[in-house]
């Protein structure tokens, strides 16, 4: 191993459960295909068992597959909780509260810089994407085990009560999540080199090939929600959802579970196997989590209808953002030199492409690009303005803009 693959398989654990790729025959498939309809971040069932997408919802927000081990033993992150994160620093650093769960007044007596809050939050199972086991020890709440769970990056919170603590929005990237920054106080990963790369990240941004080849250059957290009937659903398309959900828990979180993939150089068995078996349930309520529709008010309606035409038509965006589901992906990647990116994710992965990102819920999630180079729509507007040639007017523009809002 590595020196500083353990900590490239942690962080990877944070980011990227929810997300996808698109080769069956690469390496564990074991969920199939299939497509689901529901509410933004709830998860709906369309024509999918009901009870196999509550049973995949819980396995999202609460199953860690076995990972413990690797959260308590190794990096010791239940002692540092316990000692130095207190709510206001836990909520500093993207973690969030689930309000849902809080019993009725707590935080107007709650002391939000004693880390016994956050143990207290623990042992309420209120932090979004974390699971701590609490005893009381000679009268004391111990935090005595610490693992991650799906939620911890592809979830969020809808700031009803304060900013970081609410409702649970699943399937939204936790932009706000700084999980380099997070790792960074293990006790295991304080060498010169593996701070300054886990400290240089920051905020919604994470490396996930950082340990195979040793180049920093971290990619943004994306969306985990309006995944059915996309195939594609990683940055550079390398296989279903299921393989990479069954890839990270494995390989990354420190899940106990089988997973085999000759071109990674991969063959675990694991027996019990933890994962494997919960597969199908999982790919079945993050394809039943919808994008969100756009806020009221948020787009100028009769701008959108002229971008419409213009996406349609000359701004050449329909050619690969087709369909319902707002992309190629399906059949087609393209060349970093395509699509005018950097091609540095693209030459670490195994495929060597991108795929079209889906546009449902665009909106909702900048910055744009895996490596965050657009900050706006127009950014991404301009982009391909001067990459296609399109010779756009600053009105026809402002006209793509808000219809990509409206999406």
């Amino acid at each position: 191993m590595r020196p500083n693959q353990a900590a490239w398989i942690l962080t990877a654990a944070i980011l990227m459960v929810a997300i996808g790729c698109n080769d069956n025959d690469a390496g564990t498939d074991p969920g199939g295909t299939g497509g689901t309809s529901g509410t933004p971040g709830t998860g709906g069932t369309g024509g999918v068992d009901p009870s196999l997408v509550e049973r995949g919802k819980d396995i999202f927000r609460s199953d860690t597959f076995g990972d413990e081990a690797l959260w308590t033993d190794t990096l010791e992150l239940h002692t540092v909780i316990a000692a130095a994160v207190d709510p206001l620093t836990a909520l500093a650093v993207g973690l969030k509260v689930d309000a849902s769960v809080l019993p009725e007044g707590i935080l107007d007596t709650a002391d939000l810089t004693d880390p016994a809050t956050t143990v207290a939050l623990l042992k309420l199972d209120a932090v979004v994407g974390l699971k701590g086991t609490v005893e009381e020890i000679d009268g004391t709440d111990t935090l005595t085990s610490v693992g991650i769970t799906c939620a911890s990056c592809h979830s969020t919170v809808d700031n009803s009560v304060m900013p970081g603590i609410g409702n649970r929005l699943d399937g939204w990237p936790n932009r706000d999540l700084d999980p380099g920054l997070i790792l960074s106080l293990s006790p295991a990963l304080q060498d010169p080199a593996t701070q300054a790369v886990l400290t240089s990240w920051g905020p919604g941004m994470y490396d996930a090939y950082w340990n195979q080849d040793g180049i920093n250059a971290p990619q943004v957290i994306p969306p985990a929600y309006g995944l059915a009937g996309v195939d594609l659903e990683t940055f550079t398309g390398e296989g279903p959802v299921s393989y990479w959900n069954a890839y990270v828990a494995i390989t990354q979180m420190g899940g106990l579970g089988t997973f085999a993939d000759a071109r990674l150089g991969i063959d675990i068995v694991a027996d019990p196997d933890l994962v494997t078996p919960k597969l199908e349930a999982l790919r079945a309520y993050q394809l039943s989590l919808l994008p969100p529709p756009p806020p009221p008010g948020s787009y100028d309606e009769a701008s959108a209808a002229l971008g419409k035409s213009l996406f349609e038509g000359k701004a050449q965006c329909a050619t690969c953002h087709s369909g319902p589901t707002f992309t190629d992906a399906n059949d087609t990647l393209h060349t970093p030199e395509e699509v005018g990116l950097d091609p540095t994710l693209a030459m670490r992965g195994t495929t060597g492409m991108y795929r079209t990102t889906p546009l449902r819920g665009v909106w909702q999630h900048p910055p744009y690009f895996h490596d965050a180079s657009a900050a706006t729509l127009r950014d991404v507007v301009d982009h391909y303005d001067a990459l296609l040639t399109l010779e756009l007017t600053e009105a026809e523009k402002g006209h793509l803009v808000e219809y990509l809002r409206s999406l």
